[in-house]
């Protein structure tokens, strides 16, 4: 009897365990969510799909492209999808799978559906405008990044000597920040992070987890500091820090696992001094 792999799971042993009893020679179903583009009604197709042992999401959906029929022998249109790396650092195969916001170059079918029969679930994301399919338009996420000032200012390109000296201690808390791959996932988890096509509102929207954390980064960096006024500015603003509901829901998602919350607490306390600072100098 087929059987559907239901919601993510993502402990190791869970995982393992998938691994263990994935028969081979099996065949499972992708279901995916498809679009023909921006404002067009959106269908479900279903896809039959022959695993080999190791294979993952990406290798099922090129499967699909060269065999683009559907699990009912109808002849459709490959599956348009947005992909680079394949190795889950650029963040672009980001799509929700079983529900859940994940790369699907990490995604194995030997763990999501390890049985004959077994439903894979492609969506795209639901926070951002959906180009075609499975690939949608982060540009707003982007756009966060430029409204926290997300990089470390230097005068030119010429030799300015040795930077200033950092402890490794300091270097290592920065480190699990900047594993950042703005993938989304932390955006398609958060309820105060809504879709917003209007771009003259993306100023006044809730910025999210990952930009509130890469600020935290960067005003940390010995050099970066240096735009932290700015960036505690902004923050301050109508979509800033103060719009996070502490629902938790972007740390669990996060696929680096990189310290969301303290971040957005960090930079609460920071921007209340901030704002005592400037009431105190009359800004």
């Amino acid at each position: 009897m087929p059987t559907t792999a239901y919601a993510h799971d993502s402990t190791a042993a869970w995982r393992r365990a998938n691994r263990e009893r994935a028969l081979p020679g099996r065949t499972v179903i992708l279901k995916i969510k498809r679009c023909d583009g921006p404002g067009k009604p959106a269908r479900w197709e279903s896809f039959k799909v022959p695993v080999e042992p190791g294979m993952n999401v990406i290798a099922a959906l090129k499967h699909i492209a060269a065999n683009p029929v559907t699990a009912d022998a109808t002849h459709t249109t490959p599956v348009v999808y947005d992909a680079n790396c394949l190795e889950e650092v650029c963040g672009a195969c980001t799509m929700v799978i079983n529900g859940h916001a994940r790369q699907s170059c990490s995604c194995l079918l030997d763990e999501y559906a390890p049985r004959e029969g077994d439903t894979i679930t492609l969506e795209p994301m639901s926070k951002f405008p959906v180009v075609r399919d499975l690939w949608v338009d982060r540009s707003r996420l982007f756009h966060a990044l430029t409204r926290v000032k997300a990089w470390v200012p230097i005068d030119g390109t010429y030799d300015l000597g040795a930077g200033p000296k950092e402890d490794p201690a300091s270097q290592q808390d920065r480190y699990g920040m900047s594993e950042c791959m703005s993938c989304g996932c932390c955006l398609e988890a958060c309820p105060q992070y809504t879709h917003e096509d209007d771009e003259s509102k993306w100023d006044t929207s809730f910025v999210g987890a990952h930009a509130i954390s890469q600020a935290r980064l960067f005003n940390e960096h010995p050099t970066g500091k240096e735009l932290k006024p700015d960036r505690l500015d902004e923050l301050m603003t109508p979509g800033g820090v103060t719009d996070c509901g502490n629902a938790q829901n972007c740390v669990k998602a996060c696929p680096k696992g990189i310290p969301l919350t303290e971040s957005i607490a960090a930079i609460g306390r920071q921007v209340t001094l901030r704002a005592f600072a400037r009431f105190f100098q009359g800004k």
